[in-house]
């Protein structure tokens, strides 16, 4: 019996498990429609050969097609690739399901991403031998539970740093380990550029440093990343790097909402440009209010066509009323369209922010920065009103009910989208 003992206390142990979906838009079209499967698929915002790919399968990435990938550049490597237009809902729904999935074998302790998710171990699963088990068993079910196109590749690590590289080193369906007392082992295989967190700015500054290779990399002191990241930003490298404790992920407070889109060429124009702000701004109102926050400041950005970015941004009495925050970027659109001449508008961007939990109590401006304060029993009806709008939408379709334009007139407006640093809630989609 003790030697068994021995033998168990023995197994090399991990403490996380990264589990990165493998060309997720991509496999859930190819889920969805058979016909697609085992072919070279783009995933797409629109239909044109101008615009970009956001996601490829295992097919198309043959041929050298990533994320980023102009598509007639793609046409071009691979004339026989297929172009399928982007369902964020969709991907959304997979998304839960799959964390559903997940957390039927263990419980996921930071969603990173729309395609990437992490699990902070128990002792019985740190060992090498049930983490793999674990992971194993993750993959198969996602495979049978959620589709046969769905496949992850897993990192299993000491850090949560480490665990995402160990799942970047095998594509498709990988499975890589990397052990503290093996480091930098496999590490030393890698390009710098291989390692989050490591961008075309990074690296030249790591150059400047005397680090060109991984071999230098691991061998760097701890100052001397501090000293290339400008920070703490290179110490707490540094320790993801060696395998060190790192600190768990703590789901940030909300400091602002807001959504950008670039225009598509029909609604470039400034009064078509300013119905697309209108219509960020009521989604992010929506958010606002189902996030139970009111915000204090609304920031307007644009970027014209031939120009730089022009912006502005305005205080007023803390609200989530969709009628006086329309008010409020009326007036910002007039100064920053100035600042642009009236140039044709690329992109489009609205941040709410100053945002206050709807349980505190308000806190009434002696001066108000954008005029007279709304007498109290005002304010609130305005603001049910808007709750009221929400709760059509929500029941009947997205712009059911708008203040200021009508639906016609953002037709081709795309609506929600997930980004890569915020997964959409499904709510979003009927906002």
């Amino acid at each position: 019996m003790p030697a068994a003992r021995a033998i168990t206390d023995s197994q090399p142990l991990v403490d996380w498990l990264f589990l990165d979906l493998n060309s997720y838009f991509a496999s859930v079209e190819q889920q969805l429609h058979p016909e697609l499967r085992g072919k070279p698929i783009a995933v797409v915002p629109v239909d044109s050969d101008a615009t970009c790919a956001i996601a490829a399968s295992h097919e198309a990435k043959k041929f050298g097609i990533k994320t980023g990938t102009n598509i007639g550049e793609a046409r071009r490597r691979c004339p026989e690739l297929i172009t399928v237009m982007a369902g964020h809902d969709v991907y959304v729904e997979f998304h839960h399901k799959i964390i559903e999935e997940v957390e039927r074998h263990f419980p996921v302790h930071v969603i990173c991403s729309i395609d990437e998710m992490a699990c902070k171990l128990d002792a019985p699963r740190r060992r090498l031998d049930a983490a793999m088990d674990l992971a194993r068993r993750i993959k198969q079910g996602l495979r049978e539970r959620v589709g046969e196109c769905i496949t992850c590749s897993v990192g299993l690590a000491p850090n949560r740093f480490l665990a995402k590289v160990a799942s970047d080193m095998q594509k498709p369906d990988g499975l890589v380990v990397l052990l503290q007392e093996e480091l930098p082992g496999r590490l030393l295989e890698l390009e710098l550029s291989d390692l989050c967190g490591i961008g075309r700015r990074m690296e030249p500054r790591l150059h400047a440093c005397g680090i060109r290779t991984m071999e230098d990399l691991w061998a760097a002191g701890r100052e001397t990343l501090h000293r290339a990241w400008g920070g703490v930003g290179g110490d707490r490298f540094w320790h993801g790097l060696h395998g060190g404790t790192t600190e768990d992920d703590v789901p940030p407070a909300h400091r602002t909402i807001g959504h950008s889109h670039v225009l598509a060429p029909e609604l470039r124009t400034p009064p078509a440009a300013g119905i697309v702000a209108r219509r960020l701004l009521l989604k992010a109102a929506s958010r606002l209010r189902r996030m139970k926050y009111r915000a204090r400041h609304l920031h307007l950005s644009v970027r014209t066509e031939n120009g730089p970015r022009c912006e502005a941004q305005a205080k007023f009495e803390e609200g989530s009323d969709s009628i006086v925050l329309a008010r409020v970027l009326a007036d910002l659109w007039q100064k920053v369209m100035k600042q642009a001449r009236w140039q044709r508008v690329k992109k489009v961007s609205v941040t709410l922010f100053g945002l206050v939990a709807e349980t505190s109590p308000r806190q009434l401006e002696l001066f108000e920065a954008s005029g007279a304060s709304a007498p109290k029993e005002q304010r609130e009806q305005r603001e049910q009103l808007s709750r009221v709008l929400d709760e059509i939408n929500q029941k009947f379709g997205r712009d059911s009910v708008v203040i200021g334009f009508t639906p016609d007139t953002v037709r081709t407006f795309s609506g929600t989208k997930i980004a890569f640093t915020r997964i959409p809630d499904r709510e979003e989609f009927k906002e």
